[in-house]
């Protein structure tokens, strides 16, 4: 056994900052001088409402969210959101979604339980490698809302503009890069995101969502999607992913001590630009994603055949490094660079691929 970290590139659940960690450690048994876990807190207790309402405030400064946005803090991570979504917002029912890869393809499909869906790009042509031009969309008028996935995290490809869509409000998935840079939230209906990728620990679910987008809910929807239920409510309709919220709430703190949204910015392009530069220069490694659709978050490439994809993350886990094997959709190698990853560690990868690269040619 033991007790050395090593240099974690997965995807989600990621890395968290090691302050984080080591706060909730010292935190674990006995909080602030409760005598208690957080885990083993009522929700209902003014400690753990402290603990809350902390949280929502941090992160309505950081991302300078307006005063007519909601926070919800609920369960079930993005994923839920993908019919609560539909459910809320398709009174209309016609909606345009944006397929610029897997889990924007499931968004759709599961909205399209709900309503019309059209899908105004599909990305699959060219094996999500793009994100469309605004020419390249074809939005309908007349619809709810159009969805986007902002960073797609098995492709490695980001949407580095806010596409126009017609008067429509614009739904965003940001689980994999929420946090990573500043944004302008009011481009935005609706924001939602699961934790933990780049905001902490699985199971929460976030969504931050203009107030005139919140109307009263459908009969027959579960309660635990009604938007204007879960607003009222103030997120504790029911118990909420309490421990998952607390932990967010530490990502936040230490996201703003590192000097907020801006420092991410800076630290998150030059840890990417180091990796990706080296991938553009290699003739060893294939790195196929347009420059311009590029992900900061996620950097996905792959060696020239399988069995040495193999080796390389084979070789990787031996050299201290874990999660670097590609998304079984597609294969290869995968490095996920969210803001707790420090520069230190994508030196540490780029040590690694010119050694993989020089013993393998």
């Amino acid at each position: 056994m033991t007790n050395k970290r090593v240099y974690n590139f997965s995807a989600g659940p990621s890395q968290l900052p090691l302050e984080v960690l080591e706060t909730a450690r010292d935190q674990m048994l006995n909080y602030e001088g409760s005598g208690m876990s957080v885990m083993e807190m009522s929700h209902r207790s003014s400690t753990y409402q402290k603990i809350f309402d902390d949280t929502k405030a941090t992160l309505k400064r950081l991302m300078n969210i307006p005063d007519n946005y909601k926070i919800l803090f609920l369960h079930g991570g993005a994923t839920q959101q993908f019919g609560a979504v539909a459910l809320n917002l398709m009174d209309k029912g016609r909606a345009d979604y944006v397929v610029t890869g897997n889990f924007s393809k499931k968004a759709a499909q599961e909205a399209a339980k709900f309503g019309d869906v059209h899908i105004a790009y599909d990305g699959k042509d060219n094996n999500y490698t793009h994100i469309p031009t605004q020419d390249e969309l074809d939005i309908r008028d007349d619809i709810d809302y159009v969805h986007i996935c902002q960073n797609n995290t098995i492709y490695g490809t980001e949407w580095n503009y806010v596409p126009d869509t017609k008067g429509a409000p614009l739904v965003a998935d940001m689980s994999s890069d929420i946090l990573s840079r500043p944004v302008d939230v009011s481009r935005y209906g609706v924001i939602y995101a699961g934790a933990q990728k780049n905001m902490g620990i699985a199971g929460l679910g976030v969504v931050i969502i203009r107030e005139d987008l919140i109307k009263p809910h459908k009969e027959n929807i579960q309660v635990l999607a009604e938007y204007d239920t879960m607003a009222d409510k103030d997120s504790m309709y029911n118990t909420p992913p309490a421990y998952a919220i607390y932990v967010l709430g530490l990502v936040l703190k230490w996201v703003e001590k590192q000097g907020g949204l801006e420092e991410m910015e800076k630290r998150n392009i030059k840890k990417a630009a180091l990796l990706q530069d080296y991938l553009d220069q290699s003739d060893f490694y294939i790195y196929e994603t347009e420059k311009g659709s590029r992900s900061r978050m996620n950097v996905a490439f792959k060696t020239p055949n399988k069995d040495l994809d193999a080796k390389f993350v084979k070789e990787s886990i031996e050299a201290g490094m874990t999660n670097l094997k590609g998304h079984r959709a597609v294969g290869g190698i995968r490095a996920s660079i969210y803001n707790a990853m420090p520069y230190e560690g994508v030196e540490y990868l780029l040590q690694f691929m010119k050694k993989f690269e020089e013993e393998n040619r």
